[in-house]
């Protein structure tokens, strides 16, 4: 058995074309899955397979399911468990300065080619996020409060990329890891 990790991008569960967290993991018990359950209400999936090579396939049938049932279209990433354990194992964030950060972030996409480690720390016009660490699909970042508003490291980055993105507070990846792994 392999268990994996969905990030969905813009799904927020119970709202307009959004599943409920019932409809969320029923999409993906149909689709295949050993066993679902949705963690938060932020869209993102634990989901079990009996090998790796099927997640991929569970997942864009949850994904059908979820766009005949409630309309909802948007994109996901999917990690498996282990990988998720080997980046916070990383600390991406350890030795940081802290002071002046609204959140530390993990945005999930297919690829993070077109950024390169020689180019860290990017920086938003605002200054409100900085990206400090990639990996081949991820980025680490800061969003920094600048007026009464903090910065989206999702924003910045689908921007920056032309790709779709979704962001995860590091604290949710870190609490995901510690109850899944």
């Amino acid at each position: 058995m392999k268990k994996h990790a969905a990030f969905f991008r813009n799904l927020n569960l119970g709202r307009p074309n959004c599943p409920t967290k019932v409809q969320f993991e029923e999409a993906f018990v149909a689709a295949g899955a050993v066993s679902a359950s949705s963690f938060l209400t932020n869209g993102t999936m634990v989901f079990t397979t009996r090998s790796v090579t099927q997640s991929q396939r569970v997942f864009n049938g949850a994904c059908e399911i979820l766009r005949k049932t409630c309309g909802f279209k948007e994109p996901g990433f999917i990690r498996t468990i282990d990988y998720l354990t080997q980046i916070v194992t990383l600390d991406p964030f350890a030795g940081m300065e802290s002071s002046g950060v609204y959140a530390c972030c993990a945005s999930f996409l297919d690829t993070t080619h077109g950024l390169s480690a020689a180019q860290l720390p990017l920086e938003s016009k605002r200054r409100d996020v900085k990206v400090l660490q990639l990996t081949d699909s991820e980025a680490f970042s800061v969003s920094i409060k600048v007026g009464n508003t903090p910065g989206s490291p999702n924003a910045f980055l689908e921007k920056l990329l032309g790709l779709p993105v979704t962001t995860r507070s590091w604290n949710t990846v870190v609490r995901l890891v510690q109850k899944h792994a």
